[in-house]
């Protein structure tokens, strides 16, 4: 009895949530063991007995010394960063012919990142899904001009790094001749880049020869319709009416994506004097952080924010104490409970709207 194609989708969903899952948390275990040993051998030098020195209680009681009302701070930059996202994928959208509601492009982002907890890049597929859903646009032009935002988040961070790098160039070099061996990660990169176009020559060398084939098949007209609805949904760069806004829009985001590391940094003692060129580099090692996949950055978070605190003397256990304030407190606050909300209110909003038709 052959297994229907749902259920198929389902169980490789659900294997790729544990999948992932496993990862984040190995990830994040091995991050604790280090430092509770490091902790451990602090508390010997300094003559404290092993079981008054818990790392996981550590964490625990810094939790109880944060000064919530910048958390409070944190979680409205929070909100207006995606205000901003928000307006700035309308204007992606709007050259489809569309006039979209500002409050579905808002939760529907916020639901976005409630997914991605689940499952990475899983969030941009539930967001475009459920955009498409209340204002009855393609689902595959919704994705292309999710997929320009995503490549402005890319050249975004991108840039931002090269200005961190620059701005604290010595810093980062010094700290990185001490600690890390280049030469290997150098060889390991350019056999990758190396590998990477010879993988995309054989692939295209492959869909030439069996092209015929291919088209006669109902997969292929399918996959010929999504990529041009796909692409058309790309093509709205061209048509952007207020380029000065959107660039605005954009540099808010990231303007408030700063400030809620800033905030965060004051809101914990250990932190609290480092100032806007150490809060730069934590935050880029954390943004970096997330965008490798594990659900909502868990782990890799946690071990490239604590590194970062390191190279500005940060202690190991207060870096880890922070980088879990910052992750859960922006999970919880921002990813959860706002996610939860959008999934209550957005069939509320959208009860009895019904949105214009596409005009082009």
């Amino acid at each position: 009895m052959a297994i229907p194609p749902k259920y198929k989708l389902y169980f490789f969903n659900t294997l790729k949530f544990f999948v992932f899952l496993g990862i984040g948390t190995s990830l994040l275990y091995l991050v604790y063991q280090q430092q509770s040993v490091a902790f451990q051998e602090d508390c010997a030098l300094k003559g404290i007995p092993p079981g008054s020195c818990s790392l996981l209680e550590k964490v625990i009681t810094d939790f109880g010394l944060v000064n919530y009302w910048w958390i409070l701070a944190v979680l409205l930059a929070f909100a207006i960063s995606n205000i901003s996202r928000a307006a700035r994928w309308l204007m992606l959208l709007r050259p489809l012919g569309v006039q979209p509601r500002m409050s579905n492009a808002f939760f529907t982002i916020i639901l976005g990142y409630f997914f991605n907890l689940a499952l990475p890049r899983l969030g941009e597929i539930a967001r475009s899904g459920a955009f498409a859903r209340y204002e009855r646009i393609p689902l595959e032009k919704v994705l292309g001009t999710v997929f320009v935002d995503r490549i402005f988040d890319v050249i975004s961070i991108l840039l931002i790094t090269g200005i961190g790098f620059f701005l604290e160039y010595d810093t980062l070099i010094a700290f990185a001749s001490e600690n890390i061996s280049l030469g290997s990660k150098i060889d390991g990169l350019m056999q990758l880049a190396w590998s990477l176009p010879l993988a995309a020559f054989v692939l295209l060398a492959a869909l030439l020869l069996f092209r015929k084939r291919l088209q006669k098949t109902g997969i292929y007209k399918k996959s010929v319709g999504i990529i041009e609805g796909f692409w058309q949904g790309i093509l709205t760069i061209r048509y952007l009416k207020q380029p000065w806004w959107f660039l605005f829009h954009s540099v808010n985001m990231w303007l408030m994506y700063f400030l809620m590391i800033y905030f965060c940094l004051r809101s914990f003692g250990p932190t609290d004097a480092l100032g806007p060129a150490e809060t730069l580099t934590v935050f880029i090692f954390g943004s970096w952080g997330i965008v490798i996949p594990s659900p909502g950055g868990m782990g890799t978070y946690h071990f490239l924010t604590q590194t970062a605190l390191s190279i500005y003397g940060v202690a190991g256990e207060d870096g880890f104490s922070f980088a879990n304030i910052a992750f859960l407190c922006i999970n919880l606050g921002g990813n959860i409970l706002m996610g939860l909300i959008a999934l209550v209110i957005l069939p509320l909003l959208n009860r009895d709207y019904a949105p214009e038709p596409l005009t082009r």
